[in-house]
């Protein structure tokens, strides 16, 4: 095998000498789309490396007993191999290859010229796993020296923590994976993007996707400006829909880096293709398509008016495949929104079910806070303490759960609580997992035995004796569920509908929900799976563990919804609740009144230490494992120094806000609603309501007692003035707004209000998703309508209803 490949000498059949991306590289240029110049240096050339070095032995040896799921020895082992590759000698034969054939590419422009150096994996760019992101690129690379240093650090990214733990997941053989390294000349993009071949939202065969940026096309592949998005029909190659985003800067080449530049107001909201390159584009995108029989991801870019295609992958995320042909429907929860069921009683041999509700005995009844059917043995868990007792596959008894109840939560069939109400830690905690639950049953742990066999009903809040079976009226299978449109389950909507998530196997099982993202990831519940009070931990020596530990069950969560964003929140246990993890007797303090004390922003700053470990899992997750996907929310902030100190704290550590790092605060105190324009000038990205405790301090209420229960709406008038408040004050400062809670999802009203308000998010559970994104979308439509008809009737804004919309809608 050859040390260097020209894309000249390469097509579709080159997988194992030039990886995947190079493969494709060279089979369009052969085929007359518009490719940058390049050569690839072989998957050859690294084994050579490796065998010159007798390195492969050594590798085997670290990656064989290496067990990615835990943390500390991921790092460990990717670390030394990397070092292993980088500090050795490349064969002399390699050097001499990749000097001569930049020089020969600089020789074809007359002058040295910058390049991209891309790695391409042998095992890249295929139609079911297209290992997108797991190695490095290098662009602006400038002279011999520079591109045979950027050969070796490609090389060395195939054993990056996160490209370690992807080969392990999709079960590829380390060794036999070989990296070969893409040469291309760099073009400088006056604009750049991805499209897709087949719309990956709608999956419309028809349509094709472009999303547009200024610059360099990194800021969109990275998500870190919002891109024009346009979208052609096939069949007719006419524009059916066009976004147009406000885009504040671009990423350009400035001497010898790649530097943030400022964008001309008056240029930033302008379309960035114009009509007729949108097209040229598409017609390349769909000759793509038919030359390789699958959908395409492709990156795009365009320089002095000349359009470029820089890589094309197939997409691999599609439950089509090949056009006409199915790929396998995504794994989906067995119980859906919506759907009726009802008890039944078991039939005899040979007969066909029939409901038979008057013979079981109903033994209990509450609140349906989450829906599903669970049967097993009453496993009673009074205390946090009593959880190691929860059997798997039991149901979970008790009065009131609390954040340390999680690992027992998780082991249970279904949750039965005696008190609280849809928004108590019971009721939010078994819908992100998944799990049936009733709460407020009032007396379950008296009225039910320890060891009793039941079957609990969360969708309508009955507990029947014995196991029933139950039948789902109307109810397709998982396999016709997953083959609905998209369109038909998630409609697109300009408010992005976001899930609260805490526990990384829900993320893993949600994660194919149509989200956004992220907008609430608690770190309670990880922090209760680890069990051990931080400041125990931090005093025995134990700091980097806790670090450790939190960064994994964060990293999980931000791989299942990657590139979308995921935004956790600080910790926000409460003294109580820190009180039942191992230590916490020692030290943490008595309160009467934990809802309102010390927590949150104030607990930060009087514990520093602690909330830098924290912050350190963070940044772990972000920049070992590329999981630059999450930012950070800060809870219960009361006072505007507590946010400067906050930001004091960060910058302790080197963690700051830039582009693609964002803060946010939590707004659920009425004093943060009052300031709330002083928060906006001190410096934030963004601010979630917190509905369920605004609305229980506003009106004075404990959303937990169930005798108050019914008083509690976040559609009273003060709460919705309040919220009004920050959603306008927010918007006025190019702050994002969004509120976590399940009231949009329960009060299809109060979720149009929001709308007309005009904020820009809302973070729902997950088995709100699809219904929020249907009230939502609704919304939204019935706003457009009521300007259409105002303007055509030519009347005036009269600040009313639908019309005090703060947004600035194009019609």
């Amino acid at each position: 095998m050859e040390d260097v490949l020209w894309f000249e000498q390469l097509d579709k059949n080159g997988l194992l000498e030039a990886g995947g991306k190079g493969a494709n590289l060279g089979e369009m240029l052969k085929h007359g789309f518009p490719i940058p110049p390049g050569f690839v240096t072989t998957s050859g050339a690294y084994y050579k490396h490796l065998d010159y070095n007798n390195l492969r032995e050594r590798m085997s040896g670290i990656l064989d007993p290496l067990d990615v799921n835990d943390t500390p020895a991921l790092d460990r082992a990717a670390k030394e191999l990397q070092e292993m590759i980088i500090s050795g000698e490349i064969p002399p034969e390699v050097e001499k290859a990749v000097r001569k054939n930049y020089r020969k590419l600089c020789d074809m422009r007359g002058e040295e010229v910058y390049v991209a150096v891309r790695s391409s994996a042998t095992a890249e760019d295929l139609p079911t796993a297209s290992f997108a992101g797991q190695q490095s690129t290098f662009l602006n690379v400038k002279g011999e020296d520079g591109v045979v240093k950027a050969v070796k650090d490609c090389w060395a990214s195939l054993f990056t923590p996160r490209a370690i733990f992807y080969r392990v997941q999709n079960k590829f053989e380390h060794m036999k994976v070989g990296l070969a390294a893409v040469v291309q000349e760099m073009v400088q993009s006056e604009k750049a993007g991805v499209m897709f071949t087949v719309d990956p939202v709608l999956e419309d065969p028809d349509l094709v996707m472009i999303e547009a940026a200024y610059g360099l096309g990194e800021v969109v592949v990275s998500g870190s400006i919002t891109p024009d998005t346009y979208r052609v029909s096939k069949k007719s190659m006419e524009i059916t829909r066009k976004d147009i985003s406000s885009q504040p800067w671009m990423m350009v080449k400035h001497g010898e880096k790649n530097v943030h530049a400022d964008i001309k107001d008056e240029a930033q909201g302008k379309q960035k293709l114009p009509d007729e390159q949108i097209i040229e584009l598409a017609r390349i995108g769909k000759k793509i398509e038919e030359h390789y029989r699958f959908p395409q991801d492709i990156e795009w870019a365009v320089q002095k008016g000349e359009l470029f295609i820089v890589q094309s992958r197939p997409i691999t995320t599609l439950k089509t495949g090949k056009l006409g042909e199915e790929k396998k429907a995504p794994s989906i929860s067995p119980i859906h929104e919506g759907i009726e069921e009802f008890a039944m009683a078991p039939p005899a041999t040979g007969e066909s079910p029939t409901p038979s509700k008057s013979t079981r005995r109903i033994l209990l009844k509450g609140l349906g806070a989450s829906p599903g059917v669970g049967a097993g043995n009453v496993n009673m868990i009074p205390t946090p303490s009593d959880i190691g007792s929860m059997e798997k596959g039991a149901i979970l008894v008790t009065d009131m759960t609390t954040p340390d109840f999680v690992p027992a939560m998780k082991k249970a069939a279904a949750i039965v609580t005696n008190t609280g109400g849809m928004t108590s830690h019971a009721a939010i905690v078994s819908r992100e997992l998944g799990i049936p639950c009733i709460v407020g049953t009032k007396n379950a742990t008296e009225a039910l035995q320890n060891g009793q066999e039941v079957t609990v009903d969360g969708t309508h809040g009955i507990v029947y004796e014995g196991k029933v079976e139950v039948a789902k009226v109307g109810k397709p299978s998982a396999a016709e569920v997953a083959q609905l449109s998209a369109a038909e389950f998630a409609p697109i909507c300009g408010t992005k509908i976001y899930m609260n998530i805490a526990d990384p196997e829900a993320a893993e099982k949600y994660a194919y929900l149509p989200a956004d993202g992220v907008g609430l990831m608690r770190a309670e519940f990880i922090i209760a799976d680890i069990g051990e009070h931080p400041k125990k931990m931090l005093a025995e020596g134990r700091g980097q563990e806790y670090i450790d530990r939190l960064a994994d069950g964060i990293r999980r969560i931000a791989a299942a919804f990657y590139p979308r964003p995921v935004v956790y929140r600080a910790t926000d246990f409460k003294t109580n609740e820190y009180k039942n993890l191992k230590g916490g007797e020692e030290y943490e303090p008595h309160e009467e009144n934990p809802m309102m004390g010390y927590r949150g922003a104030s607990r930060y700053i009087a514990e520093p230490e602690i909330f830098r470990m924290e912050l350190r899992a963070l940044q772990k997750v972000r920049d070992e494992f590329g999981m630059r996907n999450v930012w950070l929310m800060i809870p219960f902030v009361r006072r505007i120094g507590e946010l400067r100190a906050i930001k004091d704290i960060m910058g302790s550590i080197g963690f700051y806000r830039t582009r693609d790092f964002r803060l946010w605060i939590m707004v659920e105190v009425p004093s943060t609603v009052f300031l709330i324009e002083d928060f906006c000038k001190e410096g934030i990205d963004g601010i979630s309501i917190g509905s369920n405790d605004l609305t229980q301090l506003i009106l004075g209420l404990d959303r937990d007692n169930g005798t108050l229960a019914s008083a509690f709406d976040e559609r009273n008038e003060a709460v919705l003035q309040a919220v009004k408040q920050v959603v306008e004050t927010t918007a006025k400062y190019g702050v994002t707004s969004s509120l976590c809670g399940q009231a949009p999802s329960v009060y299809p009203d109060f979720a149009e209000k929001l709308v007309e308000f005009g904020i820009t998010s809302m973070s729902v559970n997950p088995d709100a998703v699809i219904r929020t994104r249907k009230i939502v979308a609704s919304a939204e439509q019935k706003i457009m309508l009521r300007r259409l008809r105002e303007l055509a009737s030519g009347k005036k804004d009269e600040g009313k209803g639908p019309a005090q919309d703060s947004r600035n809608w194009q019609i």
